[in-house]
Parts: structure tokens; sequence; C-alpha cells
């Protein structure tokens, strides 16, 4: 009975870092898992209390470091970016009118859906744009005469 409450305890642990994608339930799931496996050995609570919190700790000094320096970003690494973290910085073509809610681009020949990175502006089909941010599957824009790459509008001032 106790594994099982143990196992409930990591799945809902397992399913809640998946909201909030901090890395730090998971740890949690894998400790309440290693409890799950000492009660499915017959150990005493307070030994499934002792393996849960030994396994967490453990975990959360151990691999999370690990897990974060690994998930930095290319551009905070300065390794090459790829995937959408590549886009930013690229020049786009506007297909269909872009402003604050909606918008077309085509961005190294893929279209993108796209928005005004500042929701006061709106761009016209034929203009040249750059993508200062991708969020999800769309792409932040803001009028071509950025100086560098990467560097975003308030940078400017």
């Amino acid at each position: 009975m106790d594994a099982v409450v143990w196992l409930v305890l990591g799945v809902l642990l397992g399913v809640a870092e998946i909201f909030t994608t901090t890395l730090l339930l998971i740890m949690f799931a894998a400790g309440a898992f290693a409890a799950a496996g000492a009660a499915a050995l017959g150990a005493p609570v307070p030994v499934q209390a002792l393996v849960f919190a030994a396994v967490s700790v453990l975990s959360v000094a151990l691999v999370r470091p690990v897990i974060a320096r690994h998930a930095r970003s290319a551009l905070e690494s300065g390794e090459q970016a790829f995937g959408v973290e590549a886009l930013e910085g690229a020049t786009a073509l506007v297909l269909e009118r872009v402003d604050d809610g909606r918008g077309l681009v085509k961005i190294d020949g893929e279209l993108w859906s796209a928005r005004a990175y500042d929701a006061t502006q709106s761009f016209e089909p034929g203009e040249r744009v750059q993508v200062i941010k991708v969020r999800g599957a769309t792409a932040l824009v803001w009028q071509d005469d950025i100086s560098s790459p990467g560097e975003l509008p308030e940078a400017k001032r």
C-alpha cells in the first residue's frame, strides 16, 4: 500500500513538472519513486521517508545543476545558435499585414505567423522586418533598422 502512495505522489509531481518546467519537481518525483522502491522491498515508513529525502536532495544538489548548465541557450553560452534560437536577429519579409494581433512573414524561405514586438507598430506586405524573439510558433518582429542581430530595441536608446 505504501508503494502505491509513493508512486501516485511521483506521478503527480512529474505531471506538475510539465506545467512548471522548473526542473525541481521532477527531482522530488525521483525521490518518490525511490521511496516506492523501498516500500516495495518492505522498508518501514521512516526509512521510506529517509530514502525520499535523500534521493530528492541529492538529485537537486547534483543532477539539477548539470541539467541547467546544458539547458542554457546557445546565445548565453557563446555557441552556434540552432532551431528557433537561430531565427532571432534574422530578417523577414512581411507577406500579410503584421500588427499586435496577427500577421505572416517569410523567414529563410519558411512561413511564420508574426506579431509586432511593439504593439503600436504595424508592417505592410513587402516590408522587411527583423525577428526579435520567437514565442511558440510566432515571430515577434520589429522594424529592420536594428544595429546588430539579437539587440533588443530597448538597448538602442
